[in-house]
This record gives C-alpha cells, structure tokens and sequence, in this order.
C-alpha cells in the first residue's frame, strides 16, 4: 500500500527537513517499495526507469541508517560514468545536509591527491566510478572495512562499459555483512545472475510503466539518407522550437561537427563527449542543468541517469548502437510525469536496427514524413524570437535547502593544525549556538569551509570577527559560491 507522504517512513527531522525543502512531497512508487525495505536492511534488486527518483530511494534510507560518529565510509556507491557519480553525489549531499553527511566523489581524469586529502577526513558515504574507486582502495586511501551499504546504480550501464571485473574485485574487497543494492533500467539474465552471486535472497522490485520506455514519451522516427540529416537537423530544431534539447551522436567526431554546425547558425548550444576535459564536461552539464542555453550535442556520457529538468526534445542524429542506450537516451525527457518527445532519424541500412529496438521496448516509433520548406518558413518567425530571447534560468534543486545555510570560509587549516573541534568549541561558545546549527566542516590544507545551518550564518559570521579560533585571530569571510 503507497504511503502519501514520507513522514510514514519513521524518518528523522534532519532527513525530513532537507526532503521538504528539496521539493520532495509525495514518494514516488520506486521510493515508496524501496525506502521501507532499505531500512530493514534487505538487499534489493530493482529494475526502475530512468527518471523515477530512485536515487533519492536509496539516498533517504542509507542517510538515515549511517551513524554519524564513525569517521570511515559506510556506504559505497557505484556510477558508470563521471557526469552520472557527480549528480548523485550532489543529491546524497543535499538529503544528508542536516544530518552533516560528508560525500566525497571519486572518479578519473582529476587529480587524485585532492581526492585522497578528502578521504582522510570524516567521510560517511563514497560515491565512485569503479576504476577510479578500485585505484583508491589498492592505494589504501579508501578503507572499506566499515562499509555496510553498496549501491550499484544503471547496472546495466556499468558492465556494458566493461567494468565487470573491476566491480567485481571491489566487491571482494567489502565486508561480506553488508546490504547490496543493484538499480537497473533493463535487467537481462546475467545481470540477474551476477545478483545471485552477490546479493542475499534479494527482494526483486519491477518497477516500470507498461512499457520499458515511459508512456509520456512521443516517439517518433524519420527516414532519413545520411547525407541529409544535418539539414533535417535544422528542420526539426525550427519546427519544434524546443526550449532545451538534447542531441545525440555516436562518436565524439560527430558531436564536434553537429556542434560546430550549429554555432554556425547562432544555436545557443554547447558539447559534451568523453574526449573532453573533465572539469569542462563537470562545468558544460552544469550549465544545461541551469538553463544557460538551450541545445546540448551529446555522446552517451550524457544518457545515463542525467537529472535535467524541462528538456522537451530529444533527437538521435544517430541511431544507437544498443536497445538499452535508446531507453536511456530518450529517459532525458519525459521526466517526472511530463511529456516529451523523442525523435530518431533512421537511414535506410539502419531500419533493422529501429525495428529491434521496437520490439525491445514494445512501442513502434511513428514515422514521419519529412518536413517540408513551408513547415520550416512558417515556424522560422518563433524560432528566431526564442534565439534572441535569453533562456530563462532554472532554480538549482538545493536552492531552497541553501537559502538557511550559509558556508564560511576560515583562513586556516591542517598546516597550522586545525581541527573540526576546535572550530566546534569556539562556534559553541557563541550565544543561542549548539552544535546542531553546525553543518558539514572540511578542513584543508590551509582553508577550513564550515556550513552554519538554521539561518544563523550572518550571526556566527559577525561574531567570529572578534574571536580567536584555537587561540589566534583568524580571518573569517563568507565562502564564495561553487
């Protein structure tokens, strides 16, 4: 029986303060079977769309169940991708924000030593790609004989990518005492069979919409010669007008050439692919989440589990390469119960490939005739009005849970041997402060960051400008936003 509201849940007010503010009102069907269960500590095997809020169905429960106090991670949470680990990292953060769950995120083409430096403070849940995950661990930075929670998220995903092996010897290196949670959009036999070895009598979940694909997807198709997709491209993007849209490709090659198309043709539009840096690939899908422009050229780096609100139009340039990306490419819109529109432009060669993908998903993309001029002239008017007109922003998802915390910024660190309780006891002595208005505190090399909750920033922030912090002045500014 579905529970109206998450109070139900025996939840504490840390976890429920922060979910109220995030926006969450009622659980959706993935959360309301897998939250009670994860507090039984059950193992759980789910198959739930992309779109369905299951990162916060298991974030919710495995922050309620984590004991504060230990200084080593209790839960490991595996991603396929970098973009995908950032997000959820960012999600567990917010929902454990009153609770000062620390999350640091582990994955590749960044620096490792920063990352070390973060796992030798407190940290209560790890959030990784694999290879990047298992590095940590055989260098001993990430000690996980504490760990009692894994989470292996877009599991179907993870080993298509070919990191099988690598969570595989991660697993060997858990407590076996743990609870196991594998979240999949398609689960075939030998996902279900890698569960059997690993998992404990998992509770198996089919979580899912009569179809694979959500049922407020349109799905439609266009018979197109390769030669003539660009221009088709350009046709569909006018006629649609859509506010924010995803295109994707099949190759890095392509997405540089679609992208530079489109500058060409002042799109507002960026492009993300594997062969990019990844503090700019971190910054480019920061900056679609926001709304900052309205077309993103994308390899699959941005298919899987990317939580991006409103994209309206998803285009396949090219047809993909698997059933399971198709489902995962098109999960970009339609997204919390709204309607979107997925369109595939299909070569001749690649009609096969269309009609598997069909019976995968048991839904027929409609075909569609090619647009004409006229379509396009008639539409042109309303799609140089938007051009010219500047995307309207979206609202970051913890900006409400932001508005009563405010991040300080100390001038000191671990060279001058500063520590968490020393901050501690001397925001303590402040009048009407506990240490229940003191949020996550990170202690670097030579900056300490600490969050003030309950809007008592501006107060603490006053007055530490007149008191020393582990017996010197200490120069204590707002922290600058990320």
């Amino acid at each position: 029986m579905r529970t109206n509201k998450f109070a139900d849940y025996k939840l504490s007010d840390d976890i429920l303060k922060a979910i109220d503010l995030l926006g969450f009102r009622i659980p959706t069907e993935v959360q309301d079977q897998v939250i009670p269960l994860v507090l039984e500590n059950k193992d759980i095997l789910v198959k739930s769309q992309t779109g369905s809020g299951k990162t916060a169905s298991f974030a919710i429960p495995i922050c309620e169940l984590l004991t504060w106090e230990e200084n080593l991670p209790q839960a490991l949470i595996l991603t396929p991708t970098r973009e995908l680990a950032i997000q959820v990292q960012e999600d567990v953060f917010n929902i454990g924000r009153f609770k000062r769950i620390k999350v640091p995120v582990l994955y590749g083409r960044t620096t490792i030593a920063k990352q070390v430096k973060e796992l030798k403070q407190k940290t209560h849940i790890v959030v990784g790609t694999p290879g990047r995950v298992m590095d940590h661990i055989m260098r001993g930075s990430l000690i996980t004989n504490k760990i009692k929670y894994l989470v292996i998220d877009e599991a179907d995903e993870m080993f298509n990518m070919g990191f099988l092996d690598e969570v595989e010897d991660i697993i060997d290196k858990l407590p076996e005492n743990r609870v196991t949670l594998l979240f999949s959009a398609t689960i075939p036999n030998w996902i279900a069979s890698i569960a059997k070895t690993y998992m404990k009598n998992p509770v198996r979940l089919n979580i899912e919409a009569r179809s694979i694909t959500a049922d407020n997807i349109m799905q439609e198709r266009y018979l197109v010669d390769g030669s003539d997709k660009l221009s088709l491209l350009k046709k569909v993007t006018v006629i649609e007008n859509p506010d924010s849209c995803l295109i994707f490709c099949n190759t890095q090659q392509k997405v540089d050439q679609i992208y530079q198309e489109l500058k060409k043709e002042k799109y507002p539009c960026e492009k993300i692919h594997g062969g990019m840096m990844q503090d700019d690939r971190t910054q480019v899908m920061l900056d679609f989440k926001k709304g900052q422009f309205r077309y993103l050229v994308a390899t699959d780096v941005a298919a899987r589990g990317i939580d991006i609100e409103n994209i309206s139009l998803v285009i396949n340039f090219d047809v993909p390469e698997t059933n399971e990306t198709y489902v995962h490419r098109i999960g970009r819109t339609g997204r919390q119960g709204k309607d979107g529109l997925a369109i595939t432009f299909v070569t001749p060669e690649e009609s096969g490939f269309v009609n598997e993908i069909a019976k995968f998903t048991g839904i027929e993309l409609l075909e569609k005739g090619l647009p004409g001029d006229d379509e396009q002239i008639k539409a042109r008017n309303a799609f140089e009005q938007k051009l010219q007109k500047q995307p309207e922003l979206k609202e970051d998802k913890g900006a409400k849970l932001n508005q009563e915390i405010l991040k300080i910024h100390i001038n000191a660190g671990k060279k001058t041997k500063m520590r968490p309780v020393d901050i501690v006891g001397t925001i303590c002595s402040i009048q009407g402060i506990t240490a229940e208005d003191i949020g996550v505190i990170s202690v670097r090399d030579i900056s300490t960051f600490v969050e003030i909750l309950n809007n008592k920033g501006e107060m603490v922030l006053k007055e530490l400008q007149d008191r020393n912090i582990k017996g010197r002045p200490r120069k204590v500014t707002k922290a600058e936003p990320r």
